[in-house]
């Protein structure tokens, strides 16, 4: 069997050429316009070293969600943002390997624009109402899709290594600290 050579007309180029600047064109305007509006405390802006302000923000609605406290109304319970959980994640980001950090940051970007999409949210995870997130997080949980899971567990592995990094966490567990470096009365903080 003989194959002729594809043969493409102008006109059919052309408009395929159209059609895929004007995807391009769309695309990067509904980026430009997803990635606009974030607000970063001017203090907290000065000290961010590997997070963008969008991830920051991100990260700072995220681990709200993911240590939410299971009594809202016990005020001896730190808060993520009492702990700093976002600062911790900039810093420990900053350390990890590009790959990791480039992998890190795609999952960052899918939770927050991508997965409110795909659970029927027009908004970016970061504006959403805690319900919301919360069924956000929950579908990326459950998700059949085992890169989904992990991406999910990996976010929550960095939010509760830095919450529960701070000693004022510690009880909510019922843990008195490590034994290295034990002061003599005890973890006290």
């Amino acid at each position: 069997m003989v194959k002729l050579p594809l043969r493409i007309s102008r006109r059919r180029l052309l408009r395929s050429g159209l059609a895929l600047g004007t995807f391009v064109i769309a695309g990067s305007g509904l980026a430009f316009l997803r990635t606009r509006g974030y607000v970063v405390p001017p203090e907290r802006a000065a000290s961010l070293t590997s997070l963008s302000a969008w991830q920051w923000v991100f990260v700072t609605h995220a681990a709200r969600r993911i240590a939410a406290p299971d009594r809202p109304a016990d005020s001896s319970i730190p808060t993520p943002d009492d702990v700093d959980v976002a600062g911790f994640i900039d810093d420990y980001v900053g350390r990890m390997p590009h790959e990791l950090r480039r992998d890190l940051f795609r999952a960052f970007a899918y939770v927050e624009h991508v997965a409110p999409l795909r659970r029927g949210y027009l908004s970016r995870f970061s504006r959403l109402p805690k319900d919301d997130q919360d069924e956000v997080l929950t579908s990326l949980a459950t998700s059949e899709q085992e890169l989904l899971r992990g991406a999910f567990e990996g976010i929550k592995s960095l939010v509760f290594m830095g919450y529960y990094r701070d000693a004022r966490t510690w009880k909510i567990l019922g843990y008195d600290g490590p034994f290295v470096g034990r002061p003599v009365g005890g973890w006290t903080r």
